[in-house]
């Protein structure tokens, strides 16, 4: 299925006993942004099949499991409890980086108290750079780029633009909001100079319903392009208003991929609608079609979180590598690690547990039948690929003072 580029890679002595690795997913399955949540969960578990079809993990096997946390720190830590009283050793987490916080903060002090009963946390999507700096912990894996790495190659590609004269930030009011703007602001200025911030917007979270209050702010600014950390239906709610309001201006997004903002879209973001993340399925060799071909075909939706893919593919080869399933060995053993995942290879650095990696700038365009062969939500446009970026333009210093338990 989609094992072909890792089967070589993880041909090594598996352990004696075989285990079931169960993986509690902790993210909204309900409320505004169920919808990105159910696409992820599912992600997850794609590919958790694949794994053990082709035993990536020997004769281990890896279970996904949904628990709703309604968007909300304190539900997440309800729910966080109730997994690790039910066994679960291993939690997934994405959608929130003020969330991923507060579970890591948890996890370090259960896992403190409690010996023998570790947890390890593979987050997917919460991008707030301090979760592997200041916040930095040796249970936590992030297996996306954090805002600061996609802010580098956004602003990198955007920068090139010379027709590009004037920006406008808006963003979601939490920690990811808040470090996209900075990003925008520091970044831009050291490329830049001659670029004017016209605006500077941050909303509450999940609860805006109409945004063209702030699509009037825009088109009043006389801005050239629009930057936004966005996600969900707060993406997908602004982009529909800008639609709406003939805004006729670039959008250069995080998530533009993200459920639901590809069909508030349709055709009116063609050729100016531009995302960052770290891989399509309109890639150069198309790398990853047969889960993208099986996803759609078992879901009825479309598979983008590539992040999902490299935090099964590492959690394998580890328990391979450590011949356990115990969390503690199998922490060690992603430390540092290196494999060639759908976007190129990637390494896991110890240093922060800061994945690096490729990240691709996209552009919303009509599906051609040659580069741009898969469409998004059945709209008939897809992405392609306007500029890879190899993994040492956007990677960062950390700042983490990793600390570590005996093996």
């Amino acid at each position: 299925m989609v094992i072909g580029v890792f089967s070589a890679a993880l041909m090594v002595a598996a352990p004696t006993q075989a285990a079931a690795v169960k993986i509690a997913f902790i993210d909204p399955l309900s409320g505004p942004f169920a919808p990105v949540g159910q696409n992820l969960l599912h992600s997850w578990q794609i590919v958790a099949d694949a794994a053990n079809q082709g035993k990536w993990a020997g004769d281990n096997t890896i279970d996904i499991v949904g628990f709703d946390n309604k968007a909300s720190p304190q539900e997440s830590l309800i729910q966080l409890k109730a997994v690790i009283d039910q066994g679960y050793r291993y939690i997934a987490q994405g959608n929130g980086s003020g969330v991923a916080a507060a579970l890591i903060d948890a996890i370090n002090k259960h896992n403190e108290r409690n010996p023998g009963k570790e947890v390890v946390f593979l987050n997917h999507a919460a991008v707030d750079p301090d979760l592997t700096n200041s916040k930095c912990s040796f249970w936590h894996f992030r297996f996306d780029a954090n805002s600061d790495m996609k802010m580098e190659a956004l602003t990198t590609y955007l920068a090139r633009d010379p027709k590009i004269k004037k920006v406008y930030i808006i963003g979601q009011n939490y920690a990811h909001g808040h470090q996209v703007a900075r990003a925008a602001t520091d970044y831009l200025k050291r490329k830049r100079p001659d670029i004017q911030v016209v605006g500077n917007d941050l909303h509450p979270i999940g609860q805006v319903k109409d945004f063209s209050p702030y699509v009037g702010k825009i088109k009043a600014s006389g801005a050239d392009a629009v930057i936004t950390g966005n996600w969900g239906a707060d993406l997908s709610l602004l982009i529909r208003a800008a639609r709406d309001a003939s805004l006729d201006v670039n959008f250069y997004t995080y998530y533009a991929n993200g459920t639901g903002t590809p069909t508030a879209m349709g055709a009116s973001g063609a050729e100016r609608v531009k995302v960052v993340f770290n891989w399509h399925p309109n890639n150069q060799t198309f790398s990853g079609k047969e889960i993208v071909e099986s996803f759609k075909k078992k879901y009825n939706d479309d598979y983008y979180l590539m992040p999902t893919y490299n935090g099964v593919a590492m959690l394998a080869k580890a328990i391979k590598d450590a011949g356990s399933v115990d969390p503690v060995k199998v922490a060690f053993a992603l430390e540092g690690m290196k494999l060639k995942s759908l976007n190129g290879e990637v390494e896991m650095r110890k240093a922060d547990h800061q994945i690096q990696q490729s990240l691709y700038i996209m552009n919303w365009t009509k599906v051609n039948g040659k580069d741009v062969k898969f469409d998004q939500e059945n709209t008939g446009y897809g992405w392609k690929t306007e500029h890879k970026i190899e993994p040492y333009v956007s990677t960062q210093p950390t700042s983490c003072q990793m600390k570590r338990p005996s093996l």
